[in-house]
C-alpha cells in the first residue's frame, strides 16, 4: 500500500441526529443543531494504536483500541484510498451521551471517515464516503443527515443503490429533544420488534409519512400531528421506555403537534410551533421527573450544513484545503441526478 502526504491532525464537526420521526423507519433522519466535536491527531506506535479521550461527563465510559467505532471506520477509508494505516489519538466532546438515540453511533461512523479522509487529501469524494457509512451502520437513517446535513429521506433502489432526498423543513417547526438518564441500545430496542409486519400496518405507515413530509414543507401542524404515527416499530418500543408513554402525553398537553421515539430511544422527540416550544419541553422533563427518571431538554432547529473538517490548530495541516461547506438543503448533496445522491450499497438495511 502507498502512503500519501498525510496531515498531523484535523477536527471533525458532526451533528447530532434523530431517526424515523415516527413512520419513516430506518429511511428517515435529520441533523440537529446540536455538535459533536472530534479532534484526530496522528501518533506513533503503530496501526493498531487508538487512545480516546472524553472530554466533559458525557460518554466518559467509551475506550480506545482498534475496535473503536471511530478507529474502525477511519481503517475502512485508507483500505478503500489503498494506504497504510496509522495510529490515531481522540479528543471528543460529545453533545448528548451515547445510547440515547441521538445518533451517537453515527457520528463516530461519519467522524472517523471525513477525519481519515483528510488527513490523506481527501482522495475519496462525499458520495463514496456515504456509502462507506451505509455499509458500517448497516442501515441509513442517522449516518446520511449525520453527514449530509438537513431532512434525508434515503431509499434503496432497484438496483444496489441508496438514492438519498433532501426534504424540506419550515423553520418554524422546533425540534423539542427530551433525553434521559437512562441508556437503550439499538440492539436492544431492534430485538422489541416482530420479524414481520402486517401489510394493513406497512400501508399506515407508508400514509403517515406522506403527510409528515407534507407538513414538514409547509409548517402545517395539523398535516405533522396526523402524520407523526407509527405501526412498524414504536408499538413495541414505547415499553422499553421507562415513562415514555406519560412524556409523550405530557408534550401533547402541552401543545407539540406530535411526539415519537427518537431512532431507537430513549430520548423523546416532540415537533412544536416554535411560541410552545419551551412549554412542550418542560412538559417532558416534569412528566419524565414525576416516572422517577432524570432528564433535560433542547429546542433545535434543522442543522444545513452536515459535517466537516477543519486543520487542527497548531497541527501540519493535510495536503488539501476544507471543503465549502453546504449552505443549506437547495445546494445538490453530491454528484448526481437531479433530486437525489446515490451511493453504490455494500450493506444491509434493518
Amino acid at each position: 500500500m502507498a502512503q500519501p502526504p498525510i496531515g498531523e491532525g484535523v477536527v471533525v464537526d458532526v451533528p447530532a441526529t434523530t431517526a424515523n420521526l415516527g413512520p419513516g423507519f430506518d429511511c428517515l433522519g435529520a441533523a440537529l443543531d446540536l455538535n459533536n466535536r472530534f479532534e484526530l491527531r496522528v501518533v506513533e506506535g503503530g496501526v493498531d494504536r487508538f487512545d480516546l479521550h472524553i472530554e466533559g461527563s458525557e460518554g466518559t465510559h467509551l475506550r480506545g483500541g482498534p475496535d473503536n467505532l471511530i478507529y474502525r471506520s477511519a481503517q475502512r477509508v485508507w483500505l478503500e484510498a489503498g494506504c497504510e494505516p496509522v495510529g490515531l489519538e481522540a479528543r471528543v466532546r460529545l453533545a448528548v451521551p451515547p445510547a440515547r438515540g441521538l445518533g451517537s453511533s453515527a457520528a463516530a461512523i461519519v467522524a472517523g471517515l471525513i477525519g481519515a479522509n483528510a488527513l490523506i487529501g481527501d482522495p475519496l469524494g462525499r458520495e463514496k464516503l456515504l456509502e462507506l457509512a451505509i455499509a458500517i451502520e448497516g442501515h441509513p437513517d442517522n449516518v446520511v443527515p449525520s453527514l449530509l446535513g438537513g431532512l434525508c429521506l434515503t431509499a434503496k433502489t432497484a438496483v444496489p443503490n441508496w438514492r438519498v432526498m433532501r426534504c424540506e423543513w419550515r423553520d418554524t417547526v422546533k425540534a423539542v429533544v427530551a433525553i434521559p438518564g437512562i441508556r437503550l441500545s439499538t440492539a436492544e430496542a431492534r430485538r422489541a420488534m416482530p420479524r414481520s409486519i402486517p401489510i394493513p400496518d406497512a400501508v399506515t405507515n407508508l400514509g403517515s409519512l406522506t403527510l409528515l413530509l407534507r407538513g414538514l414543507r409547509t409548517g402545517d401542524g395539523t398535516l405533522i400531528h396526523d402524520g407523526m404515527h407509527d405501526r412498524i416499530h414504536e408499538p413495541y418500543r414505547w415499553g422499553l421506555i421507562q415513562g415514555g408513554r406519560e412524556v409523550r402525553q405530557a408534550a401533547l398537553d402541552a401543545g407539540a403537534w406530535g411526539c415519537v421515539i427518537s431512532g431507537a430511544g430513549p430520548s423523546v422527540l416532540a415537533l412544536a410551533p416554535e411560541d410552545a416550544a419551551h412549554e412542550v419541553g418542560q412538559a417532558m422533563v416534569a412528566a419524565w421527573e414525576a416516572s422517577g427518571v432524570s432528564s433535560r431538554h433542547a429546542v433545535l432547529g434543522l442543522q444545513h450544513s452536515g459535517s466537516a473538517w477543519t486543520p487542527l490548530p497548531g497541527a501540519t495541516p493535510p495536503a488539501v484545503s476544507p471543503p465549502t461547506p453546504n449552505p443549506g438543503p437547495k445546494r445538490p448533496v453530491a454528484p448526481a441526478a437531479a433530486g437525489g445522491a446515490r451511493a453504490r450499497s455494500r450493506g444491509r438495511q434493518g
